[in-house]
């Protein structure tokens, strides 16, 4: 993490100046859009792509080196794709990332927790977190989720993934908060802490053109956004997180902050750094800033799978003075955390966050957070 903290004056300096030239630290790829999902908030499981192959994709995994510390293997849904295993063992050979992240809806119960447990001994330094998508409980989840059956097969995943027993992996609950559950979001809480995960997160439904979903009513507004994380707040209060999820959970609480203020201003309320510090390789190739603009900034089969050549186009510096002027303002969590990583009295905050975790008064914090949040309504 030292090692992540030194490169971020130097993402400063290249957003200010725009030099020197630097690399994703935050890196979202996506090796298919393919998904056995069939979700009101998201469309992507309509979608194809000329997908890169493995071999490929070890090339551009390759030129990226030892930049990425934080990886999020995005889908469709990820365990869909047979050489997930090999994917991962090709991306920690040469990129040697601190932190795995892969979402999973959950259905293919019977072959995700095999193939969890081959991921995390095949990369012992990533900390590999998986993450298990909860929208509601019980017929809820199977209805926004658009599968029956799906909320057995959630339970029948988690189980069996909490059973493993591999130190460099987390078992983690992720709640899509929209309009179809913003209502019932305390029934979902309840049962979420009830499973005792190793963390939980949730973020806001957006409009992004990676999902298919721009113009459709799937955002809850900030009034009701804000009795949501309110609720989530005060049932954080008593959880006690440990090593990666006490990291993450205190960049939980600003980001909820953080949404409540972007969605009320309509703005960027503090510096996106897409662009600079994170970015996403869609599953054919393309090299975007972020999966809610998804600016095209070139096609890595084009470039001979080289990752610099497009990253410092004019192509993206032209994107990135639009990202730099305000021109777009959004709550993607992914990005979120590395714009509060490179934002220094956010990052203050949830230093002192983890540091005094064990020693403050239960809930202080978190009573902190629901009075911002009641205060920018």
């Amino acid at each position: 993490m030292i090692q992540v903290l030194r490169r971020v004056p130097l993402y400063q300096l290249s957003r200010k100046f725009g030099w020197p030239p630097v690399l994703p630290l935050n890196l979202t790829v996506t090796p298919s859009p393919r998904c056995n999902s069939r979700c009101l908030t998201c469309n992507i499981w309509k979608k194809q792509a000329d997908e890169l192959s493995l071999e490929e994709w070890d090339k551009v995994f390759q030129g990226l080196g030892r930049a990425p510390y934080w990886v999020t293997i995005s889908g469709g849904e990820p365990f869909l794709n047979r050489e997930l295993v090999a994917f991962c063992r090709s991306l920690y050979e040469h990129c040697r990332p601190g932190i795995i992240n892969i979402p999973t809806n959950g259905l293919l119960h019977t072959t995700i927790p095999d193939a969890v447990e081959a991921i995390a001994r095949s990369c012992p330094a990533s900390q590999i977190i998986i993450n298990l998508s909860l929208d509601g409980v019980g017929d809820q989840h199977d209805r926004i989720r658009g599968v029956p059956g799906s909320f057995e097969k959630f339970e029948k995943s988690y189980r069996a993934l909490k059973r493993l027993r591999c130190s460099n992996l987390t078992i983690g609950l992720h709640s899509v908060i929209s309009t179809f559950n913003v209502d019932d979001v305390a029934s979902l809480y309840d049962y979420a802490f009830s499973l005792k995960p190793d963390s939980y997160v949730t973020e806001i439904a957006e409009e992004r053109l990676e999902l298919g979903t721009v113009g459709l009513e799937i955002t809850p507004s900030p009034e009701q956004y804000s009795k949501a994380v309110a609720l989530l707040v005060g049932r954080m209060a008593p959880q006690r997180f440990r090593g990666i999820s006490r990291v993450t959970r205190a960049f939980r609480m600003e980001y909820y902050r953080l949404v409540k203020a972007t969605l009320a201003r309509r703005t960027q309320v503090i510096p996106c750094y897409a662009g600079w510090a994170s970015a996403q390789i869609y599953a054919d190739g393309q090299v975007w800033p972020c999966c809610v603009r998804a600016d095209n900034l070139g096609n890595l089969r084009e470039v001979d799978y080289d990752f610099r050549r497009i990253w410092f186009s004019e192509e993206a510096r032209r994107v990135r003075r639009s990202i730099k002027n305000r021109e777009c303002h959004c709550p993607l969590a992914n990005a979120s955390y590395t714009n509060m990583l490179c934002h220094y009295p956010t990052l203050l905050k949830v230093g002192w966050q983890v540091l005094t975790a064990g020693l403050r008064r239960p809930g202080s914090t978190e009573r902190k957070v629901v009075a911002a949040l009641e205060a920018t309504r």
